[in-house]
């Protein structure tokens, strides 16, 4: 996708005609959502969802701690002189040591994806307590190569705009 925004309004009434005028708007934009007390609930907008933020996150890091993670567990078996695996052979032990390392890499993936926050959390975060201070939200998401209708958006006096960046 292209560019994301969330208009933040404090009356519903500018919130529905700024639909009405975005709706009718050429080209269409690929994805046009209104948030907040009447309209669509928070919990089925994955896109202001920090947690899938972070599980997506994790996602993205299991993909290279797992590997890391067991040639870390299988080198760290070879180089030290410790056989806290001898009853499975030569070559079991490296191998048991490499599961574990990928354990703790798997592991190493949830502690890393839940303290790592990006400036877009902390955008999401503001948008949250804009939407539990009685506010609107309008997510809107343009598609890429086309230009946002700034001063479409600007005409609806909205108390913020807030660019979540490309999708």
């Amino acid at each position: 996708m292209g560019l994301s925004v969330v208009v933040v309004l404090d009356d519903h009434n500018s919130l529905r005609q700024l639909m009405e005028t975005l709706a009718a708007h050429q080209p269409p934009f690929p994805r046009l959502v209104a948030i907040g007390e009447g309209e669509t609930p928070l919990a089925q907008v994955e896109r202001l969802d920090p947690a899938a933020a972070r599980r997506q996150r994790q996602k993205s890091m299991v993909r290279w701690l797992l590997p890391f993670g067991f040639l870390a567990g299988v080198t760290f078996t070879q180089i030290t002189d410790l056989h806290t695996f001898d009853g499975v052979g030569p070559w079991g032990e490296p191998l048991i040591g490499g599961l574990l390392g990928m354990a703790s890499g798997w592991m190493g993936s949830f502690a890393a994806a839940a303290s790592v926050s990006s400036e877009e959390d902390d955008r999401i975060r503001t948008l949250l307590n804009r939407l539990d201070e009685g506010n609107w939200l309008l997510l809107l998401e343009q598609a890429p190569g086309r230009d946002m209708p700034w001063t479409l958006l600007q005409q609806a006096r909205p108390r913020a705009v807030v660019r979540l960046g490309e999708t």
